[in-house]
Formats: structure tokens, C-alpha cells, sequence
């Protein structure tokens, strides 16, 4: 175990006897809302300093078995117990740094996926309708929930631009944490079906992957900010939404920021959908403005999220998926576009840990 991990282990442990006392004290139980911020750090500090005895103890059991070494009729099930001792410590390790890192609450909150058609042309479209489907497809095999927002179709086939909702069900759906490193360009190299000379063209799409904002924390909109139009939904959605301008546009006028949904059949909800979405774009732009600022300090290796960003290549012809900002290359390209995206987002929760887990060394080494 890294000594800074270690030093950073032996505060937690101290912090939780300290909050031990604290919650107790009458001048926090009588302040409810303090009362909750100390038992909510109070509940994660126990998890880490639960896993941290585990592996004291393990620590402990590595060294008697050890010592036993030097007796020969215990010799053999003291081998037999350091092996066992130095796997559940390695475990351990890699357990305990995952739960030092910094959590981002935004992980657990559901997510806007907009996926908008980029260079290509038709084929652009398309490779936009293909993510769309990769994505809905992987969020069924996580038990999540999908539906459009809004949606501007193409006339061969795809999409120009999809905004989708993905929520989870319970705590642990960590929706957000799981697909944020989606955000960027993402650029495909296959023969489109338009195309007779069977030469393979390249296109590109963009998503950006924005957490919904918690009510409670949302921006507050100025209603004079706002001007809201309504408009007759486009595409499919049966004769009622054909006839009713029940799709609404919100556009926030000091930024030009844009979001519309033409989903459901009420305006009413249409609106608030619109709004929802207008103050989730509005949030990412400060945030990608953030990342921005630190980029130019320390150059992450997931990268800021930013469209003009290329995070990945599909190339069709050789079954290959390349994530350029880890050097990942996956030779499974079929398995993925059908949703198989496990993989994918593991290593790269993997790398964003690493990142993470060496600014809090820097951090601890000042």
C-alpha cells in the first residue's frame, strides 16, 4: 500500500470517531440538515474504514503466517496462507483506493444523451442512428429506461440530431458516472450502403452526455431570460401530435443555448422536459469551462468531454473500436454497436481512477 494511501486511511479513521462524537452532541441532533450532511460523510467514512481493518487484520494474519514459515511441520499451510493473506490484501488495495477517490454526485443522477449527425452527410445520419441504438441497447442490459426528448430525423434513415433521457432505478444505477466519457466526437470508416464503388468513407458524430439537474440544485432560469415558442412536432407520433403545436423550443437568450422537446402529447410537459434539458446544457458549459481551466494546468488522459474532442474510431472493415484517449483498441466492433459497451467503460472508469488517484498523491506530497 502507497504511504500516502495509508496516511490517508488512519485520518478517515480518526474522522469517524470524530463524527462518532459529533452526532451525538444535542447542538447537532436539534440540526436536521446537519444532522444529515454528518451522517451521510458518517456512512461513507465507515465503508472505507471497514474495508481499511479488513485489511489490518489481513496485514496481521500475512505476518504470523510468516514467522510459522520457519517451523517445518507448519510450514506448508503457512505457504498456503500468505498466498491466501497477499491476494485479499492486493483486493483490498485496489478496493481502498476506489473508495478514496473523489465522488462526483452527479454520477448517480440520470443522464441527457444528444447525439448530433456531423461531417458524412446522409452517412453522418446514420452513424448517428447507429450510436442511438448502441446506447438504448445498453442501457436495457443495465435494467435502465429510455425515451427520446426530442428528435430531428433524416430523410434516409437516422438522425440529424437526438437528445435521449437514460435513467436508472435505485441507488447504484450510477447512469451518469457510467456513460460521461461518451462526450466528444466520435468517428466512423465503413462503405455506407448509398455508396456503388464499394470505397469506404469516413463520417463523424458528436454526443454530449449531460447530467439531469437535481431540483433541488438546478440553475434558477429568469423567465425573462426565456423566450418559448411552440411549434407542430415533426416525424412519427400519430395523428394527435401531427394536428397540436404541442412541441415547445426554449431558448436561454443571454447564452443562445437551445433545447427543445417535441415527445409527449401536453405542452405542459413538453415545457417542462425542454426546460429540464435547457438547464442541463447550461450546467455542461460551465463545467466543460471548468475542465477547460484545468486542462491548461494538467492535460486529463479521458480529455474534457468537449465535441471538437475525437474520442473514438469505428472502422467497420476491420471489426476494430479504437478509444484514442486511453489507446484502447477492441476487436468486437459487431458485439459493441449492439450495446456491448461494458468493456469500454470499464477501462476508462479505470483511467479516470488513476488520474484521480495520482492528483490526490500530488496532493498529499505538498
Amino acid at each position: 500500500m502507497k504511504p500516502f494511501v495509508r496516511d490517508t486511511l488512519l485520518r478517515q479513521k480518526a474522522r469517524l470517531h470524530e463524527l462518532d462524537a459529533l452526532l451525538s452532541a444535542p447542538d447537532v441532533v436539534s440540526d436536521l440538515e446537519r444532522f444529515r450532511t454528518l451522517s451521510r460523510e458518517h456512512a461513507d467514512a465507515s465503508v472505507i474504514v471497514e474495508a481499511f481493518d479488513r485489511h489490518q487484520q489481513r496485514e496481521a494474519d500475512l505476518a504470523a503466517a510468516q514467522e510459522m514459515l520457519a517451523d517445518p511441520d507448519m510450514a506448508e499451510m503457512a505457504q498456503e496462507e500468505i498466498e491466501a493473506a497477499k491476494a485479499d490484501l492486493e483486493r483490498l488495495d485496489e478496493e481502498l483506493q476506489h473508495l478514496l477517490l473523489p465522488r462526483d454526485p452527479d454520477d448517480e443522477r440520470p443522464a441527457f444523451v444528444e447525439i448530433r449527425a456531423g461531417t458524412g452527410g446522409d452517412e453522418s445520419a446514420l452513424f448517428a442512428g447507429d450510436l442511438a441504438r448502441m446506447y438504448t441497447r445498453y442501457a436495457d442490459s443495465q435494467g435502465w429506461t429510455t425515451e427520446i426528448v426530442s428528435e430531428s430525423p433524416s430523410e434516409l434513415g437516422g438522425y440529424k440530431e437526438l437528445v435521449l433521457r437514460i435513467a436508472g432505478h435505485g441507488p447504484g444505477a450510477n447512469v451518469y458516472g457510467q456513460l460521461r466519457f461518451e462526450s466528444g466526437g466520435h468517428r466512423v470508416q465503413r462503405v455506407p450502403a448509398t455508396e456503388t464503388q464499394g470505397r469506404i468513407h469516413t463520417s463523424a458524430a458528436t454526443v454530449a452526455v449531460m447530467p439531469e439537474p437535481d431540483e433541488a440544485e438546478a440553475i434558477k432560469l429568469n423567465p425573462a431570460d426565456l423566450r418559448i415558442d411552440t411549434f407542430r412536432a415533426s416525424g412519427a407520433g400519430g395523428q394527435h401530435i401531427n394536428k397540436t403545436d404541442s412541441a415547445v423550443r426554449v431558448v436561454h437568450l443571454p447564452t443562445g443555448i437551445v433545447a427543445e422537446c417535441q415527445d409527449g402529447r401536453s405542452q405542459h410537459s413538453n415545457k417542462a422536459k425542454a426546460l429540464q434539458v435547457l438547464q442541463a446544457r447550461i450546467q455542461e458549459k460551465e463545467r466543460s469551462e471548468r475542465a477547460a481551466k484545468e486542462a491548461a494546468t494538467r492535460k486529463g488522459l479521458v480529455g474534457s468531454g468537449d465535441r471538437s474532442d475525437r474520442i473514438r474510431t469505428y472502422n467497420f472493415p476491420q471489426g476494430r473500436l479504437t478509444d484514442h484517449r486511453i489507446n484502447l483498441t477492441l476487436y468486437k466492433l459487431l458485439q459493441v454497436m449492439e450495446g456491448d459497451l461494458g468493456d469500454v467503460i470499464h477501462a476508462l472508469q479505470v483511467a479516470r481512477g488513476a488520474e484521480l488517484l495520482a492528483d490526490l498523491e500530488q496532493q498529499n506530497s505538498r
